[in-house]
């Protein structure tokens, strides 16, 4: 019993008395530190005094942004399956305009005991986003691992695609084919990701010896209509070549072309990321990056695994190289 309550109160921070009160059921402990300790205590394989035991299902949090994305529904197939091999059960937490919030999420499951939280694309990549919710995940030092480029001083494991290569891969494509004029669609300034693609673009134009035009660079949210908007302005820059920071917003710029009266991609050519599913199905295949979900949903597993197993993982970022799949959205830039 000794060697519990010292192990258990080094898990959590607290004293061995602290954990004594949890485990009698006595007064005088907080609500954020009593589910501390019954966490560690699941996450340590020791049992619950019968009074505190309940029923403890095996469940893990996949808290995602929205499924409208291909690539978020199969991130989860990578990652729910790798689950169900080790015993877990996936509880799928996606939100919808209008929905409950990530925070509203986390409380649900704190309530429900999961063993642990895997997130992807969630405020956590956003600069500007709220982040007090993370605290009480961090208070009761539940396994948690992020996918893509958190904000620093997060305090969790990350396993993210490295952006940077992605917009390197990109912008050189499109050089090697002869553009000069090659504009981005991104996400908001206070993304991550979309900020450490905003960065590699400069330096890659910068090495091609091609002037970096702010005016070339559009902001938008990930859905095909707003890559649609996007570009309809981009496109007033006269520019020949767009790189875009997922899928769908690609599908959108290459409607803005259309609509422009323009073609893919003898006038523009068009650079996807993610290469999600049926990227090579659309008219024209869609050239993009892709995402290595697979390699990225094992080492997810891994992280989240080895913190339900007691292990101290110390809350670095996994950088995932990625890879160019070329299509038939690019060519060669229009002579003039």
């Amino acid at each position: 019993m000794s060697r519990r309550l010292a192990e258990v109160a080094r898990k959590v921070g607290v004293s061995e008395a602290t954990v004594s009160r949890v485990l009698n059921d006595k007064p005088g402990v907080s609500e954020p530190t009593r589910r501390a300790v019954l966490t560690a205590l699941d996450v340590l394989g020791y049992e619950r005094p019968t009074k505190l035991r309940g029923e403890r299902p095996r469940l893990v949090g996949l808290v995602l942004p929205e499924l409208a994305n291909p690539i978020f529904p199969a991130f989860a197939e990578v990652v729910g399956g790798a689950l169900a091999q080790n015993g877990y059960t996936p509880v799928l937490c996606t939100q919808t305009a209008g929905s409950i919030s990530e925070a509203d999420y986390i409380d649900l499951l704190l309530q429900q005991q999961v063993s642990g939280v895997v997130f992807a694309g969630g405020l956590y990549t956003q600069e500007a986003g709220s982040h007090e919710h993370y605290e009480k995940l961090r208070d009761v030092k539940l396994p948690t691992v992020v996918v893509s480029a958190p904000v620093d001083g997060l305090g969790f494991s990350a396993v993210s695609c490295d952006d940077a290569v992605a917009t390197q891969l990109a912008v050189r494509h499109l050089v090697q084919l002869g553009h000069t004029k090659i504009g981005f669609v991104l996400g908001p300034k206070d993304h991550v990701p979309s900020r450490r693609k905003f960065e590699a673009a400069e330096r890659e134009l910068a090495r091609a010896g091609l002037e970096f035009e702010p005016s070339r660079v559009m902001r938008s949210h990930y859905s095909l209509e707003s890559g649609q908007a996007a570009a309809t302005r981009l496109l007033q820059t006269g520019v020949t070549g767009i790189v875009c920071a997922s899928d769908p917003l690609a599908l959108g710029v290459i409607r803005a072309v259309r609509r422009a009266g323009l073609r893919v991609p003898q006038d523009v050519s068009v650079v996807g990321y993610d290469d999600s599913a049926l990227m090579g199905c659309v008219e024209p295949p869609l050239t993009t990056v892709r995402q290595p979900i697979e390699p990225m949903g094992r080492m997810v597993m891994e992280l989240l695994t080895q913190q339900i197993a007691g292990e101290t993982i110390p809350p670095e970022e996994f950088l995932f190289e990625p890879e160019l799949v070329v299509r038939s959205s690019t060519g060669p830039a229009p002579t003039d």
